[in-house]
């Protein structure tokens, strides 16, 4: 919106034709309009008595806990909405995909919050009612990236010129909506953008002879995947937001490098130097990515212990949904793994719980347990570690896993 301005206005204002520009100022609104809408959304909910409801085989600690306000996703679906609106441009169709998913599941989100906290229904919406959800959102973006403008073109169509460096005028590209990449394999097919300025020509058999760091699943496979991606990381941040500030501040971290990721993926010099694939017009999912951490470090301002308010689901399947869109527009689906490698250790503990849980009942006659409760992160509560403490160790963990996602961009 803000941002086509640039093109009417005096100099000044051409700042909002610069993504990194658009995408500081979409995080500083963020953060802006969180701070301002976080008191007011609290007292709201305050007044109308919707708090948290405490599980009564939890930490005892978390007792205190009961009748915090929770559905705090609001104020992360509003301050990151708003900022991408303004400074995204909302003609991009990988914008337009996010902010459908994100908004989807975020009302998801906030129906089974509103049945649990308000009706009391203690289990909240149906499991099954979520699950065709998320399958809905997972088919929708599997469907919209193979039928979308970047879904096939196996060379690009115009001739070679200047602009091709900044990869600012590229319609079509070598690139398939339905390929996933391998971490540690490099993608070369722009490797050589000096060779194909000199030689325009040789261009179509410069990009095929060069190596892909993809390989193509089709489109069934595709959109399985979007949903199992989906679906994943929706439920992980679910399971990891059980501590004061967690899950918010892990998200940040997980944001913030996906908007790396997504910065050098839009440009031609950055992708060929980091040999991954260049995916034209996926620069602007860096302005979500900065607005989705402001809005995550400004709900961490009231989220922090002793939280003010919680997010509930309506943060927990918004954030999830977001995350795993980018993903799987970047192509960046399995290094997913490694950037938020907390939150898939806190499912898989859940996962190995249960499973060891009901095997040794059924084998043995007597249950028994992995962990003294999961997620991981009550295991540690239980064994006596301070939850601020866990809290810490998790965010440090957080941080080493992006930089050793990003060290895999490069070496390989």
């Amino acid at each position: 919106m803000l941002n086509e301005l640039y093109n009417i206005v005096d100099p000044g204002i051409k700042l909002f034709g610069y993504l990194s520009f658009r995408a500081v100022i979409a995080f500083v609104f963020a953060l802006l309009i969180s701070f301002l809408i976080g008191p007011k959304i609290i007292r709201t909910l305050k007044n109308h008595q919707i708090g948290e409801m405490i599980r009564r085989n939890g930490p005892e600690s978390h007792r205190k806990k009961e009748g915090t306000p929770t559905m705090g996703g609001m104020i992360l679906l509003l301050s990151v909405i708003l900022p991408t609106i303004l400074f995204a441009d909302m003609k991009n169709y990988y914008i337009q995909i996010l902010l459908i998913a994100t908004a989807v599941m975020g009302i998801v989100g906030l129906i089974d919050d509103y049945l649990k906290v308000v009706k009391k229904y203690s289990k909240g919406l149906i499991a099954r009612y979520k699950i065709i959800a998320q399958i809905s959102v997972g088919i929708f973006i599997g469907l919209m990236l193979v039928n979308g403008p970047n879904s096939s073109g196996n060379y690009i169509e115009n001739s070679v010129n200047e602009n091709i460096v900044s990869g600012n005028d590229i319609s079509k590209f070598d690139y398939s909506a339905s390929e996933i990449s391998i971490p540690f394999i490099p993608d070369k097919r722009f490797s050589n953008v000096k060779i194909i300025e000199k030689n325009p020509g040789d261009l179509e058999k410069i990009i095929k002879s060069t190596q892909s760091g993809a390989i193509e699943i089709g489109v069934i496979l595709l959109i399985i995947l979007s949903i199992f991606v989906l679906a994943g990381s929706s439920n992980a941040i679910n399971l990891t937001d059980g501590l004061d500030g967690l899950a918010a501040g892990l998200s940040a971290i997980v944001f913030f490098t996906l908007g790396l990721i997504a910065y050098a993926s839009g440009h031609v010099n950055f992708s060929s130097y980091l040999n991954i694939t260049y995916i034209y017009n996926s620069g602007e999912i860096a302005i979500f990515c900065m607005a989705m951490v402001g809005a995550c470090l400004g709900f961490l301002w009231y989220n922090s212990r002793p939280a003010e308010i919680f997010m509930g689901d309506t943060g927990s399947l918004a954030l999830g949904a977001a995350m795993g869109t980018i993903a799987i527009i970047l192509k960046k689906e399995i290094l997913l793994i490694i950037i938020g490698g907390v939150f898939v250790v806190e499912a898989l503990s859940v996962i190995m719980q249960v499973s060891f849980f009901k095997f040794t009942r059924i084998r043995y006659g007597k249950p028994k347990k992995i962990f003294l409760m999961a997620p991981l992160h009550h295991h540690y509560e239980l064994k006596g570690m301070k939850e601020s403490k866990i809290v810490t160790r998790f965010w440090i963990i957080g941080i080493l896993l992006a930089l050793l996602a990003l060290v895999t961009l490069k070496v390989q």
